[in-house]
């Protein structure tokens, strides 16, 4: 990608865009397809995606809770499965979780073949993982292992709790034995070990092992040597217990390893649906539609937004590619001709993106290898440069690569030099521009411009509607007719003096007419 492409990528807001498709992913799969996005110029990619995203998003219109795993701890099982790490019950939980959800989303979309076949081939196209689930939920149960998954665990966990009810059998005499010489009555535990807490002038008094003392040495603890071998018997049956736990895990991480590949293809599957689903979630966002396609440079879009001030936008039509390739653009400042550009240049990207825009159903969008902007805020303080300078350093860049699949966006063409060049050198510029069939549309004020577009085949002129009563912009592109940048008007409502606009008039009129 050019320099010149980045830039215009940025500067239209694609990277935003994509920001807020990440934004609706649940899983890290997910979220690794919406940093791969980037627009296509294969007609067939373009439709099958766009395809995708409009399915999702009619799904999502029916019910707006789709099963979708959020993939919690899958990226190190899918790292870690085959090379012989042996996985924990915690693991294990996630990896069940992931498997319900592979079953609910395949349940799920078994009905939608015929509203959603792109999908529905997706969620059909996962493989089976045999018993797995079946003994993850048998063995595991909220990131333990449950005493039924081995009869010897099962048999070690009886002898621990016989053994522990022993042992506080023990302690609850000792305790009621012993009051008067504990500094509490609470039993507790220290290294592992039950432990009384006695007063250290009556050490002598109970008979055991001391652990640990108090901070003020006052209290010391001791392991009462009546329950010190059932203590040991204890932590023998712990060992056994962590020995059989083991044993089970092993089995299940064999169990992992023997299905990897179809874990694999099913973790890639519930990702690519999340990506797709998370493209469809943000459609929703602006009521986004699947468009047309071509690959001739068409374009023709109806009642189109800027997706990122959707809420505050008057709905543009823009048209060009089909009679005329290049069109002018004129109007007042502020009057929208900037957003008219940034939108057909994010919508184009989105739309080779697979991603829905907000426009009309009816609207054709035209595949571009290259679609690049240069805007006023291209000037660059850090490297001195004028507007001007900055503006040619970004046509250059264009011209170096424009062809007929080009989408050029210009805004304010030769902004920043003497009036008589720069309306030379526009005009030159977009000559060659539309010689090499690239689509063009440049911005301007210059009223040259406007008189070239209306009399050169191939280049049209559009106007940003404006009310001159309350210097207010209507935001609406009229194709066809060139405007006004309306500066006097402007001038006039805001209070200067009567005779400083006449004198402008004049001159105007003086202007035009000697030539």
């Amino acid at each position: 990608m050019t320099s010149i492409q980045e830039r215009s990528y940025t500067r239209l807001g694609y990277d935003k865009v994509k920001e807020n498709v990440m934004e609706h992913t649940l899983s890290y799969i997910g979220r690794r397809y919406v940093e791969q996005l980037s627009p296509s110029t294969k007609l067939l990619e373009v439709e099958q995606a766009l395809d995708e995203s409009a399915e999702a998003k009619t799904l999502l219109e029916t019910r707006l809770s789709i099963p979708l795993a959020t993939m919690d701890g899958m990226e190190s099982i899918l790292d870690l499965v085959g090379t012989g790490y042996m996985f924990s019950a915690q693991d294990f939980s996630c990896l069940g979780t992931f498997l319900h959800s592979c079953e609910q989303l395949r349940s799920y979309m078994s009905s939608k073949a015929a509203t959603a076949p792109r999908i529905h081939a997706y969620v059909t196209s996962m493989k089976d993982t045999g018993n797995l689930k079946k003994e993850i939920e048998r063995c595991i149960h909220h990131g333990h292992v449950v005493d039924a998954a081995s009869k010897e665990l099962e048999r070690v966990r009886r002898k621990i709790a016989v053994t522990k009810q022993k042992i506080q059998t023990k302690l609850d005499s000792l305790v009621a034995r012993n009051r008067s010489i504990m500094q509490a009555g609470i039993v507790s535990m220290r290294n592992g070990r039950y432990v009384i807490p006695i007063k250290r002038s009556h050490r002598n008094h109970m008979a055991g092992v001391v652990h640990d003392e108090s901070g003020s040495g006052q209290t010391i603890f001791i392991e009462p040597k009546e329950v010190a071998a059932l203590q040991s018997e204890l932590n023998m049956l712990y060992a056994d217990e962590a020995c059989e736990e083991g044993k089970v895990l092993s089995y299940l991480t064999g169990l992992v390893d023997e299905v990897e590949e179809q874990l694999k293809k099913n973790a890639e599957m519930i990702g690519k649906c999340d990506f797709i689903f998370a493209k469809g979630k943000y459609a929703r966002t602006f009521d986004g539609n699947r468009v047309q396609i071509n690959e001739q440079g068409i374009i023709d879009l109806r009642e189109a937004k800027h997706p990122l001030i959707y809420e505050k936008m008057v709905a543009l039509n823009i048209a060009a590619g089909s009679t005329y390739r290049s069109l002018i653009v004129t109007g007042p400042n502020t009057g929208g001709k900037t957003v008219t550009l940034r939108t057909l240049g994010l919508l184009t990207l989105m739309v080779q993106s697979g991603l829905l825009i907000p426009a009309h159903p009816s609207s054709r969008c035209a595949l571009f290898s290259h679609v690049m902007i240069v805007v006023g805020d291209d000037q660059s303080m850090e490297q001195s440069l004028s507007t001007f300078s900055a503006h040619m350093n970004g046509i250059i860049d264009i011209l170096r690569v424009a062809d007929e699949s080009t989408l050029v966006l210009i805004d304010e063409m030769a902004a920043g030099t003497d009036p008589g060049e720069g309306i030379a050198l526009s005009i030159a510029i977009m000559e060659e521009l539309h010689r090499r069939g690239a689509v063009s549309l440049v911005t301007t004020h210059f009223n040259e411009l406007k008189t070239f577009a209306s009399q050169t085949e191939g280049f049209e002129n559009a106007r940003m509607e404006f009310d001159a009563e309350t210097l207010h912009p209507l935001y609406k592109l009229t194709i066809g007719e060139a405007g006004s940048s309306y500066a006097l008007a402007i001038a006039k409502r805001l209070g200067i003096e009567e005779h400083l606009i006449e004198r402008s008039e004049q001159l105007i009129h003086n202007r035009y007419k000697t030539r």
